[in-house]
């Protein structure tokens, strides 16, 4: 088993065929991670197979592709796999994968990312190297991209804590609310349209959470109507003067992977001054409030990893560089 020092431009357009694959799963692989399978007769250079994993308790993506390979004849003896996660090493809802893949005398296995899993961590590679299978790890360049793809999946089972992503709306001039009693509306900073799109985050996490304050002057539904067909998340709460880190280590253990904040300031402050965050969602209003809430800070200065305007307001996502 080696790592490429460089991938050749085979290999890697294969793979970037894998990736392309993982990510057609959306969010019907969850709570497993999106993962996508190419494979290839050497002797051609011709795809046989393809896959990705569907949903969670169906065919993983080496099966999928399997199959296919199977109906198109392939000879599995003489084709290279490209998978962009390490295949499974032990029995869930599926059989493992890794197993199939040496059983079926595959020549050769391309590993996009290492899986975290406890229950894999290597394992499968083991079982396919104890085969006689030839195994080749892709790039630092290539494992990151392949792990980009489920950030979540990867950052909670090597954190042992939910990957948390923090989102707040704000006016042009820093503030998240006006001054009010409860009862009073809220201000509205955000669109119809960008309102759709929080609900379609919802559905992609395990968990949300509000600040006691939030909850107390909104009694916010937090659920995804606006995303037909989303899963409900899981409501959590924070206790105060409990760390932050024992409460998120304490949700992993319950299968909480993902965790959505939706605020308040002084709970999504809290995070962003313990670093205990890996995405911001921050969506600014043209409109002014001139005083209110003062939207939450980021501890240090932070470039935004992309930016995109919707109608009238800009939403900006930041990534935890510094944890």
């Amino acid at each position: 088993m080696r790592n490429f020092e460089a991938m050749i431009t085979s290999d890697l357009k294969f793979m970037r065929r894998a990736m392309q694959l993982a990510r057609l799963a959306g969010e019907g692989a969850h709570p497993n991670p999106m993962v996508g399978a190419v494979i290839v007769d050497d002797d051609t250079g011709l795809i046989v197979g393809e896959g990705w994993h569907r949903r969670c308790g169906e065919a993983h993506a080496e099966v999928n592709a399997v199959c296919q390979a199977d109906a198109s004849g392939a000879d599995l003896r003489r084709c290279t796999i490209y998978v962009t996660l390490e295949p499974c090493a032990h029995w869930g809802k599926t059989p493992p994968c890794a197993r199939l893949l040496a059983d079926r005398g595959v020549r050769r296995v391309v590993v996009g990312s290492v899986d975290p899993f406890a229950k894999v961590a290597g394992r499968g590679l083991e079982i396919l190297r104890d085969a006689g299978v030839e195994v080749e790890l892709a790039p630092d360049d290539v494992a990151a991209a392949c792990r980009d793809i489920n950030p979540a999946f990867f950052t909670a089972h090597t954190s042992g804590r939910p990957y948390v992503i923090l989102k707040w709306a704000q006016s042009a001039d820093g503030f998240i609310d006006r001054r009010r009693t409860p009862g009073e509306d809220a201000a509205r900073l955000s669109t119809p349209a960008t309102m759709r799109l929080v609900h379609q985050l919802r559905a992609q996490v395990d968990a949300i959470a509000v600040g006691s304050g939030t909850e107390l002057m909104d009694r916010p539904r937090l659920d995804c109507r606006l995303w037909p067909g989303g899963r409900a998340p899981r409501r959590v709460s924070f206790v105060r003067g409990l760390p932050l880190s024992d409460q998120l280590a304490d949700l992993y253990r319950q299968g909480v992977t993902s965790l959505l904040v939706e605020g308040g300031a002084t709970l999504s402050g809290s995070f962003l001054a313990e670093g205990l965050w890996d995405l911001a969602r921050v969506e600014t209003s043209p409109e002014q409030l001139g005083d209110g809430v003062a939207a939450p800070a980021f501890p240090c200065r932070m470039l935004p990893s992309s930016s995109v305007r919707i109608g009238k307001n800009e939403l900006k996502t930041y990534k935890n560089t510094y944890k």
